[in-house]
């Protein structure tokens, strides 16, 4: 039996953060599937889910901070493999890590990391997971136990467990991020990982000799202190998620509650920054 779908086509100003919170509200109601556009997200529903006013309380459509437009088509007998296939493309970070999806083939990549791309967000196609996952590449995370904060598909979680970290928490405060990393621990063979649905409130009490947190500038300065706190001494810090633009604003919180600057990586303007307790 085919299933017939809507495909909701948003275009979506700025893109990147208003994207990943339109994703998260569509994913409260029944939309099943993302995929990341040139101009924002396609957004699938089955036509049997759907009502009228299914958009009616999304906040971000009020939001004066974002401006958001959308058409919808309907679609029948969609293969989402085929779609997968036409959208998600195998990513190499440095010859050493690479990212992909259960049906493209594996490389001899020191990191052979599987993703099941079911959004593309997180998957190592967007600059600030690129840039932190070149960050873990370089450093030493043999026996560190690690949280991976706002962990989205725990595609860093899993590069840190196949380096030696443990143990693992990662926590995102998204449901469809949390069941999705747990799947995709599952799929990597990480017996290290601890998967969490929740934000910062969960890290009271809780220690680490790496954090990783990419995220949004605004929820980073927000949520600065619980991770300077839970940062053991000689700890690392990696930070990602914002703009060239918005590094004196993350520096500050940083060296106000005594982290020092060791490195960063751009990328399109994007950044990625670490930092030592």
């Amino acid at each position: 039996m085919s299933n017939i779908y809507l495909g909701y086509h948003f275009q979506v100003e700025p893109k990147e953060l208003g994207s990943e919170i339109l994703v998260a509200e569509l994913g409260e109601l029944p939309f099943e599937s993302f995929i990341e556009s040139e101009f924002g997200v396609i957004a699938y529903i089955q036509k049997q889910f759907w009502t009228e006013n299914i958009l009616e309380d999304l906040f971000i459509l009020t939001s004066p901070e974002f401006v958001i437009s959308y058409h919808v088509e309907e679609i029948e007998q969609v293969n989402w493999n085929e779609e997968w296939e036409k959208n998600f493309e195998p990513i190499d970070v440095d010859g050493l890590c690479h990212v992909r999806a259960p049906f493209h083939p594996k490389t001899e990549a020191q990191f052979d990391i599987i993703i099941e791309p079911k959004m593309s967000f997180g998957t190592g196609h967007h600059e600030t997971t690129h840039m932190m996952i070149q960050h873990l590449l370089e450093i030493d995370v043999q026996g560190k136990k690690t949280l991976d904060m706002g962990c989205g598909t725990a595609i860093l979680a899993i590069l840190a467990e196949m380096k030696g970290a443990k143990p693992i928490d990662a926590i995102d405060i998204d449901n469809w991020c949390y069941l999705n990393s747990v799947e995709n621990a599952e799929r990597n063979n990480c017996n290290e990982i601890t998967v969490y649905e929740g934000d910062a409130s969960l890290l009271a009490g809780k220690k680490y000799d790496l954090i990783i947190a990419n995220i949004n500038r605004n929820i980073l300065l927000n949520d600065m202190q619980s991770y300077v706190d839970c940062l053991l001494p000689g700890g690392t810090l990696l930070l990602s998620g914002f703009y060239t633009e918005d590094i004196p604003f993350i520096d500050a919180s940083c060296v106000e509650k005594g982290l020092t600057y060791v490195k960063k990586f751009e990328r399109n303007n994007w950044v990625s920054l670490k930092y030592v307790n």
